[in-house]
């Protein structure tokens, strides 16, 4: 029984006309991302990538190689279809014309090489293959690619078939046709031509310049630029009521073959040329040797039976020096093709201008290779095929730099694998896979030794080595960018009064892309970014726009929804497709950032939509307040809860679920969540402000990091103070006197507690009034006022108990405990531990648990009974780790130590002092702390 693949729609399997189940959307992605390559290994790697994308699932290979066994099944009945493993990866074996996308693009390159009646029928047989979009429903950034190239490869071939439906003078039913295909595509002036031709043919063509008129307006406010030379001549030619543009025969009756329009025939003869057309080297090369060992290996020669053309494509952001690299490595590679070295600027990112056309670069070639302007084929096809035939056998380099789009490059690839092909693009240019075997290259900033080194070769060494912090400082504001550095050496040695410390201040007191504008499209800093942004479309340009509003150094995909609006999916494609253009970096999965200069330009865009940017911050603020305040719910379950403001249209705050994931999030975000209180602030987000560092404080005291406590709660008491909220005010200054006791400054936190006290008993707000007491009470206990600790610690348990508030007084009975155990009454302290676990327990509060048990154990030291001490310290160990309680974990390893000592073992109390000290010496912490736990490490001896 006969099998076909289809991929041109849903991807399905038929054999003998029936539909075969290959199982779930996810096995039929393995399945289609197989067929792409049929007869070719795919790598495990690129097969996870392509199916899964940055979201694979936790036992990746054992998830494929299941999917992979099912398929094998589902095809058993198709013995000529096999899938195996080969050295280099896996490869589904079948003909390749029994799936349909490699059929569609047979029949296409037939129909283009036969012309005439079986051309027309060639192309109704391709595009009848179409089902609707290729991988329907699959959303994988591969597929999403895949999809681009052949949506654009299906409209070439329309817009061929057109072209010899007309020139067989069939253009009755086109008008209508062609109109709603250029709906679709109201730019492609082709199209737009073969329109205009095709109304006037139908006697309509006052309608053909109308939407000459249409098109011309259009490409003007939206592009800056006029209709080419071929569509202005076929306006003129309209207007004069040529002739020639209708048919010379009437259409040929339906089922009758239609003549075809004459094709140049090709040429008998060409000279022989060897062209070398690569620019100059760059004359200041450093750094990039990682990178020259991938090109030496990826573009090596090829040679037997299974050889492939060498494809490489350096990308990276513009400015990155991709073609610095590209050149250096050609000109240093120049041996490797004797037969010359075919260079092309296809203008894909210009600042100014239109992409090439490869049509005009193809000719540019042929001119290069030796064939005279007479010799030249009319139609590109058969320009194309020539290009392809002088270049077999031959072993040629070709360098396509600035590429726009792997449909630019597609028709100027060789067709033979002893030549190479190295391409420069700000794409990725993944639609080139489909065909071909590529190396992917990606390009990035120098680190800051490579970009000291360039701006030494550009300036001398002694001019840099005498202004050393300048240039360092020179080599930071330029991020890394080779462009950036050489545009401001440029300035130094055009200007002979310039110094690095002069320009460093200019750069700081003013627009750092001001500062790097030459006035020069090809060297202009803001001039390359803005190419790269004009690119894009518009749904992705503004989310390049909003992104700048991210309060962080980097954004997740599920932030970047809540910022854009567009939620978690919608928010990863925009992502991918800014990355496939270098305008984001991933630099860590699911991570984005971009560096400093775009950061800047991306400023400068986004600057003339306030309320898109007010939109887009207010967004994110909402997903990390929403985000942060259900993780610390998870972290302290038990704490006094705020009420949360309404939140924003578009916001999807993340599900976190247990505790450790509540940890590992914060751990994650951190940096954006400190940096949104201040940016919350600085924009009159005052309750998003106080709110953040309230959800930020048992994060941030648990891991032990204080001066981002001192920092977020600052900004949030100013806030606090500005809403007028005592109780918020207070919760700050409580917070703020915790951090200046472990920075040892007991002086200040008492200014803030008094403060504190005040505010609660003025307001009548008994609950921070307790929390108060509590607080002073350890304030108290750490200045060895012993008495005043256990009166503070006592009100806070009345005050407690009256609230009727479990939590509050289970961790009020446990401080009394504390106060008890300093001032010898041991059994005391026991009895107040006992409350207070027996309350922690029915409540479920394992934070105040391990704390209870400190103490517990502690009283238990005291009294002699070491094993039961030993028993408790080790059950609060293991809640301080559990809980991620870094600070808790490390006096817990001194209590612990203490109890092994005291039973005699002295290994095991070294261990844990040495652990101790690990902990503390990854903290913020009072040195004196350390020394503590030093001498009795020491003391062991």
């Amino acid at each position: 029984m006969a099998v076909e693949f289809g991929l041109l729609g849903v991807i399905e399997v038929r054999l003998g006309g029936r539909t075969v189940d290959v199982g779930h959307m996810r096995q039929r992605c393995v399945l289609a991302a197989l067929l792409v390559d049929v007869g070719r290994a795919v790598p495990v790697d690129t097969l996870v990538d392509r199916v899964w994308g940055d979201r694979p699932p936790q036992r990746t290979k054992d998830t494929l190689y299941g999917y992979l066994s099912r398929l094998r099944q589902a095809l058993r009945p198709a013995p000529e279809v096999t899938v195996a493993r080969r050295p280099g990866g896996y490869v589904l074996d079948a003909d390749p014309l029994s799936v349909d996308l490699h059929l569609f693009r047979d029949l296409v390159t037939r129909a283009r090489a036969a012309g005439g009646p079986e051309a027309v029928a060639l192309m109704w047989r391709a595009l009848g293959l179409w089902r609707g979009e290729p991988f329907a429903t699959v959303d994988v950034p591969w597929f999403d690619d895949q999809r681009r190239v052949l949506l654009r490869e299906r409209l070439a071939a329309e817009l061929d078939h057109i072209d010899l439906r007309l020139g067989a003078g069939d253009h009755g039913g086109l008008p209508a046709e062609l109109a709603v295909k250029a709906r679709e595509h109201p730019l492609d002036e082709r199209l737009a031509g073969q329109l205009m031709l095709a109304l006037y043919r139908a006697g309509r063509p006052s309608e053909a310049l109308a939407h000459y008129q249409e098109l011309r307006h259009r490409l003007a406010e939206e592009l800056g630029a006029d209709p080419g030379p071929r569509l202005l001549a076929l306006h003129q030619r309209i207007l004069a009521n040529d002739p020639a543009l209708l048919p010379s025969d009437p259409a040929p009756p339906a089922g009758a073959p239609a003549p075809s329009p004459p094709e140049a025939a090709p040429p008998a003869e060409v000279r022989s040329t060897t062209p070398r057309q690569l620019l100059a080297p760059p004359p200041y090369f450093v750094g990039r040797d990682a990178e020259l060992a991938v090109l030496d290996k990826a573009l090596a020669a090829q040679s037997g039976p299974r050889a492939t053309l060498p494809v490489t494509v350096v990308c990276g952001i513009g400015g990155v020096g991709k073609t610095s690299l590209a050149l250096h490595w050609a000109h240093r590679a120049q041996h490797r093709f004797p037969d010359g070295q075919l260079f092309v600027d296809l203008h894909g990112f210009t600042p100014s201008g239109e992409p090439a056309d490869p049509g005009v670069v193809i000719r540019g070639f042929l001119d290069a290779l030796g064939v005279g302007p007479g010799r030249v084929p009319a139609a590109l096809d058969a320009q194309a095929a020539l290009y392809r035939s002088l270049l077999a056998g031959r072993r040629v380099l070709v360098v396509l730099d600035n590429a726009r789009d792997s449909a630019q490059v597609l028709p100027l690839l060789p067709g033979t694998p002893g030549c190479a092909v190295l391409i420069t693009s700000r794409d990725q240019l993944t639609g080139l896979t489909a065909a071909h075997q590529v190396t992917h290259l990606t390009v990035g900033a120098f680190d800051p030794a490579t970009a000291h080194e360039l701006l030494a070769g550009r300036l001398g060494a002694e001019r840099v080595a005498a202004e050393p912090r300048a240039a360092a400082e020179l080599v930071g504001q330029c991020a890394g960018l080779p462009l950036a550095l050489s545009v401001l050496a440029g300035r130094v040695t055009t200007n002979p009064v310039a110094t690095l410390t002069a320009l460093t201040e200019e750069l700081r007191e003013s627009s750092r892309l001001d500062a790097l504008s030459t006035g020069e499209d090809a060297t202009d800093v803001r001039a390359v970014l803005a190419a790269s942004y004009r690119a894009l479309d518009a749904g992705t340009a503004r989310v390049f726009r909003q992104l700048v509003q991210g309060p962080g150094p980097d954004i997740g995909v599920a932030a970047a929804g809540s910022l854009t609006g567009l939620g978690p999916a919608g928010a990863h494609q925009a992502l991918h497709r800014l990355r496939t253009r270098h305008l984001l970096q991933e630099h860590a999965p699911g991570r984005f950032a971009g560096h400093d200069l775009l950061r800047a330009y991306a400023l400068e865009v986004a600057a003339g939509d306030d309320a898109e940017a007010r939109a887009a911050r207010l967004r994110v603020l909402d997903h990390y307040l929403r985000t942060a305040w259900a993780a610390d719910r998870l972290l302290l379950p038990h704490r006094d809860p705020v009420r949360l403001p309404p939140m924003a249209d578009g916001v999807r705050p993340e599900e976190i679920t247990t505790h450790d994931r509540a940890m590992a999030w914060f751990g994650r975000e951190r940096p954006a969540l400190i940096a949104a209180v201040h940016l919350a602030a600085r924009h009159g987000h005052d309750i998003h402000a106080w709110q953040l560092a309230w959800a930020l404080t048992t994060f941030l005291t648990r891991r032990g990091r204080w001066s981002d406590v001192a920092a977020v709660h600052a900004t949030a008491l100013r806030a606090a103070t500005r809403l007028g909220d005592a109780a918020a005010v207070n919760e700050s200054y409580r917070v703020l006197a915790l951090e200046r006791i472990e920075a040892g400054d007991p002086a200040a936190a008492r200014e803030r507690l008094d403060q504190a006290l005040s505010l609660a008993v003025s307001s009548g707000h008994t609950l921070s009034e307790a929390h108060t007491h509590l607080a002073l009470g350890w304030l108290y206990e750490h200045t060895g006022d012993r008495a005043a600790a256990l009166r503070h610690d006592e009100l806070a348990v009345g005050l407690f108990t009256r609230l009727g508030h479990r939590a509050g007084l289970a961790r009020a009975l446990n401080a009394v405990a504390w106060d008890h155990v300093q001032t010898g009454g041991h059994r005391q302290a026991v009895a107040r531990c006992e409350q207070a676990l027996a309350l922690q327990e029915e409540l479920g509060d394992r934070r105040g648990q391990s704390d209870t048990l400190d103490t517990l154990g502690y009283a238990y030291q005291q009294l002699g009974e070491h094993t039961q001490a030993l028993l408790c310290h080790e059950r609060c160990l293991e809640l301080h780790r559990a809980l991620g309680h870094r600070f808790n974990e490390a006096e817990a390893l001194v209590h612990l130590g203490e109890a092994h000592q005291a039973l005699g073992d002295r290994e095991a109390a070294r261990r844990c002092y040495e652990q101790a000290l690990d902990v503390f010496r990854d903290m913020e912490v009072n040195p004196a702390r350390v020394a503590q736990t030093r001498a009795l490490l020491d003391a062991l001896g």
